[in-house]
């Protein structure tokens, strides 16, 4: 692929003028005469030189980098199709499989307030907990908010052994291997992605299980699973996994259903009423 450097200028440009400043974060000020961002602030909001972008901007500059352009998709807000449509402008394949990092579409953020009933998730192909409904956060614990790692679903389960009490013991080996198998095949697709390889480093040398599993190569992307709880205050509770792709392609949708002929439905709703908002393992 060849880069288009007149195609990639316009459609910088229009991109620039089609966002507020205050969208952006940046105050209008007076004698704002660009009906949308300045050049030098879209350079501020990417992290690199005016001249750099200006030069983009005037069909001169060289060929952006795959972390370039993912830099001007955030200054520029794009969507994932303007996203992939960027990189194919500037010479390079769309990024296979990776949505607007973690940004939860407006849509899924609604649809999961409306799931009172049922415990309810968005994480990213690696892991990371993006969104959680009030359910979800009685039952598993609110873990949005942590930073770093923390907020990894692999990472807790290999880093912090309190995390593991929620679970039966007997079960934590296959959780192990299903958290591995998951995360290989969302490293493979991100390739040399930063994120990716500093989790795997970070997990590799924390845990001895990780680093062990890890060399067995195995692939398998979640799609469903039932798993059990162990939950302080309505006890052991099966549920159903549900994994269900988002159109970005690396956001998942995760819902934690009631499996047929079990109680886990009338615990729940007792679980909703008495909801203690913070999660302890039993």
């Amino acid at each position: 692929m060849t880069i288009d450097r007149r195609a990639l200028a316009d459609f910088l440009r229009r991109s620039r003028d089609r966002i507020r400043p205050q969208d952006a974060g940046l105050p209008e000020g007076p004698r704002r005469r660009t009906p949308g961002l300045r050049r030098e602030e879209v350079a501020q909001l990417a992290g690199m030189s005016a001249d750099y972008y200006i030069r983009l901007e005037q069909a001169r500059g060289p060929q952006p980098s795959p972390q370039m352009l993912a830099a001007l998709a955030r200054a520029l807000r794009l969507t994932g199709d303007e996203r992939d449509h960027l990189h194919v402008l500037a010479g390079h394949r769309p990024p296979a499989g990776r949505a607007a990092g973690d940004h939860v579409a407006p849509g899924l953020l609604h649809l999961l307030d409306q799931l009172t009933g049922t415990p309810a998730q968005v994480l990213n192909d690696l892991g990371d907990v993006l969104a959680q409904n009030a359910l979800s956060r009685t039952l598993l614990g609110g873990v949005c908010t942590v930073s770093e790692h923390g907020r990894n679903v692999v990472w807790r389960w290999f880093a912090d052994p309190a995390n593991r009490a929620a679970y039966p013991v007997e079960e934590h080996a296959h959780h192990s291997r299903v958290h591995t198998a998951d995360l290989r095949a969302a490293v493979a697709r991100r390739g040399a992605d930063p994120a990716a390889v500093r989790l795997v480093e970070r997990l590799r040398a924390a845990s001895e299980e990780f680093a062990e599993l890890w060399e067995r190569h195995e692939v398998a992307v979640r799609r469903r699973s039932r798993m059990r709880v162990l939950h302080p205050v309505i006890g052991a509770v099966d549920l159903d996994c549900q994994v269900l792709l988002a159109p970005e392609g690396d956001h998942r949708l995760v819902l934690f259903t009631p499996p047929p002929g079990t109680d886990t439905a009338d615990r729940l709703a007792l679980l909703r009423v008495v909801g203690n908002g913070q999660f302890t393992p039993a």
